[in-house]
């Protein structure tokens, strides 16, 4: 018999054949209060399921008394309550490696966005403004060669770190829970301390995941450490700032413009400050969103599992510590 699963995220048609070839699968394109009731009734002989954003904590696990694995669509797994579901021997999995190119690419894009301000200048173009040659209140910034500070050196910071070193020849600063020597020797990467890099950095990029140690990680003590001119990024989580206090530090021109693919609150207050200023660039959390780099997160997620189901160890285990009691 084969074992039951829920997946609750619209998939590729062949992640959804794949998955199904060993498990019977129960499945949602999307959670809503129309769905949630048949969800939580079908979650009760669940052995797994696979998905994303939903808060997994001890509330949940009571209504999933035979659940074995938990296959998250992505590289954050900052929904889980990890000790929670380690304490039931139940296998979490997410999502690494497959995404951290797409990623960078969005992180630095929006970078090279918020410095030349492209957002402001297309709508002055769209909009029938620009009639004239741009004065110099609307010129942008360098990006080459300026000093880039990236808080977080893991996956994703690192292939950040490999477009500035290569492409736009950064000098490159780092802060990090443990050194990187890799980042350190390929992209020559200098580990300092967080406030060496508000104070030193031109660019600033926040991609730590989120934990209780880095809630509110940068907030009005940092920004004030920054340079008048730095551009702030934020392509972590938006509870890894304090967002009041980045309000705060543009509207004081404590640092020159920001760049959000991140929220507190998602999707964002339409009444939110942030989105009213002109320096600051805005994204609706599209840091892994191609078509190419989604299906191979959901391959992943499904590889891992099904494998967990199976009682094989998945490609990418977060809480390893599990093993010893499933074998």
């Amino acid at each position: 018999m084969k074992p039951k699963v829920i997946v609750y995220k619209k998939v590729d048609p062949t992640v959804l054949v794949y998955v199904r070839k060993a498990c019977d699968v129960i499945y949602f394109e999307d959670l809503d209060a129309t769905t949630l009731p048949e969800f939580y009734q079908e979650l009760k002989d669940a052995e797994g399921i696979l998905g994303s954003s939903l808060k997994i904590d001890e509330k949940f696990l009571e209504q999933a008394p035979n659940l074995k694995v938990i296959s998250n669509i992505s590289v954050g797994y900052d929904n889980l309550d990890l000790e929670k579901i380690t304490k039931r021997k139940i296998m979490a999995t997410n999502t690494p490696g497959v995404l951290y190119d797409s990623v960078a690419d969005t992180i630095f894009g929006l970078l090279l966005a918020t410095a030349r301000r492209m957002p402001e200048l297309n709508q002055l173009v769209k909009s029938g403004k620009w009639t004239s040659k741009i004065s110099e209140e609307q010129f942008g910034v360098d990006v080459h060669h300026k000093t880039l500070g990236i808080i977080g050196m893991g996956g994703v910071g690192s292939a950040i770190a490999k477009r500035a070193h290569f492409g736009f020849d950064m000098p490159i600063l780092y802060h990090n829970r443990t050194r990187n020597p890799e980042a350190e020797q390929t992209f020559h990467a200098t580990y300092c301390s967080l406030e060496e890099i508000c104070q030193q950095a031109d660019f600033i990029c926040l991609m730590t995941p989120l934990t209780p140690n880095t809630v509110k990680l940068i907030g009005e003590k940092e920004f004030k450490l920054m340079k008048k001119s730095a551009i702030f990024v934020n392509g972590s989580r938006g509870a890894t700032i304090d967002e009041d206090a980045l309000v705060w530090a543009l509207q004081n021109g404590e640092i020159l413009a920001a760049g959000l693919d991140v929220y507190t609150q998602e999707p964002v207050n339409p009444d939110h400050p942030l989105l009213k200023m002109d320096n600051v660039v805005t994204l609706p959390h599209i840091g892994s969103a191609t078509y190419e780099t989604r299906l191979k997160m959901a391959k992943l997620a499904a590889e891992n599992l099904v494998l967990g189901l199976q009682g094989k160890q998945p490609p990418s285990l977060i809480n390893q510590e599990v093993l010893s009691e499933v074998r």
